[in-house]
């Protein structure tokens, strides 16, 4: 490493011990190791935020496997790329058997149609693929690939991994080699600033350290984290003042039906640059979860303020934010929403897997009626009232009940209309 590199190019971890806050991924046996020690051919595909660790590992890989390593970029490199280093690898095992693992970086960048040419490699262990996204997988990488590969899915880094990381860089001889110092609360702070990525967190210390260096002083304080971070360092303090509590409070408050407190709680995430459309998203569900069918109305306000973000943008948009934050927080509450589904999930999970019961089955494609699809099924609207007594549930869910309204607002109303329902369908049953 040069000292002309960046820090967080030279803190680059030289062993997988020194890759942190992955134990969950990095274990005596893991396929990371055994890749490490030449002992698989399996494939990888690592998924995870920028700077959690990614091209770390695949590092430590290429210093230390026995076996042959190639990098790659799916930003840069193409098919042609692509084919002439299988080709390679296909000659290195037949000469002496010498294993090739393939560093593809950014994987989601090809299309599933490139992805395509690895799989036979893969398949048959020509080679051990490394893939690396900051995407779900589930939808950028070819199915078929995923099949083939271990998912490995690297966590953010929380605050004490990456200030330990900040600590040893301060120490070690690739880095700062002790030319500063910093108090634990001070690098906790920038360990905050950086949201999980170490990378970040590594660009800032050695900005604070210049500046110090500049200064003609030894010290990196909170004053010069300040000057070097500006504004931002508002929504990070030493209090615990971090994006989740924050949010958290602002749900709670909500959810309390207060107000005051959640337009405050609005105004410190609005203050501290979060993401607006993360801030709506978050009140169309608690729309849902803590008010639901007590005001039915709180939900479309709630989504029109999500399209209003989109369409108008910030700071005008806090306008709408505030309006749909209110409504949530001061109408009447109820979770039954929230309940009926997750119990009715619970029931799937459990097995209550039926067959549609016949008469509920489709009937209007050709061939429908041969089956005996819809027989037996009476049409609400023929009868009076609109509703008859008939069977919706499966068999052994019969007489089930998921939703069970409160008398809160405008449930109070639903409420008793069910209960009319039933009373009406019992007088007309026979």
């Amino acid at each position: 490493m040069s000292a002309d590199q960046p820090l967080a190019a030279r803190m680059r971890p030289a062993s997988l011990d020194e890759v942190v806050g992955q134990d969950h991924l990095i274990f005596p046996g893991s396929p990371l190791q055994l890749l490490v020690d030449g002992k698989t051919r399996t494939s990888v595909l690592l998924w995870a935020p920028p700077g959690t660790g990614k091209t770390s590992i695949a590092d430590v890989i290429a210093r230390t496997t026995s076996q042959h390593f190639v990098e790659l970029s799916a930003t840069s490199a193409g098919v042609k790329e692509v084919r002439a280093e299988i080709a390679a690898a296909e000659k290195r095992r037949e000469a002496d058997g010498t294993g090739t693992v393939l560093f593809l970086d950014e994987i989601h960048r090809f299309t599933k149609a490139q992805q395509d040419i690895l799989l036979p490699v893969v398949e048959s262990g020509t080679l051990s693929l490394i893939g690396a996204t900051t995407e779900n997988p589930s939808f950028s990488v070819n199915s078929a690939l995923v099949s083939r590969s271990v998912l490995m899915v690297l966590r953010p880094l929380d605050v004490d991994d990456i200030a330990g990381l900040l600590a040893r860089a301060i120490e070690d001889p690739r880095g700062l080699d002790g030319s500063v110092e910093a108090e634990d609360d001070v690098l906790a702070t920038i360990a905050e600033l950086a949201s999980g990525d170490a990378r970040q967190a590594l660009n800032r210390l050695e900005i604070c350290a210049e500046t110090v260096i500049a200064r003609d002083e030894n010290e990196i304080t909170a004053e010069i984290v300040g000057l070097v971070t500006g504004a931002a360092l508002q929504r990070f303090d030493r209090d615990g003042d971090q994006h989740y509590d924050i949010i958290s409070a602002f749900i709670k408050s909500m959810r309390g039906s207060d107000p005051d407190a959640t337009i405050y709680w609005l105004a410190r995430m609005i203050e501290a640059g979060e993401d607006p459309r993360y801030i709506a998203r978050r009140i169309v569900v608690h729309a849902s979860e803590d008010v639901g069918m007590a005001d039915p109305n709180v939900l479309p306000i709630a989504v029109a303020a999500a399209q209003a973000v989109q369409l108008i943008g910030m700071p005008e948009a806090r306008l709408n934010l505030a309006q749909a934050a209110i409504a949530v927080a001061t109408a009447p509450k109820s979770n039954q929403s929230h309940d009926a589904i997750n119990a009715a999930l619970e029931a799937v999970r459990r097995g209550a897997t039926d067959s549609v019961p016949m008469h509920l089955r489709d009937s209007h494609y050709p061939g429908a009626k041969t089956y005996g699809h819809g027989d037996g099924y009476l049409y609400p609207h023929s009868y009076p009232g609109h509703v008859v007594s008939q069977e919706y549930m499966p068999p052994r869910l019969a007489g089930t009940r998921f939703y069970e309204p409160t008398v809160n607002g405008f449930e109070q109303t639903v409420g008793q209309r069910m209960a009319a329902i039933d009373q009406f369908l019992k007088e007309n049953s026979s």
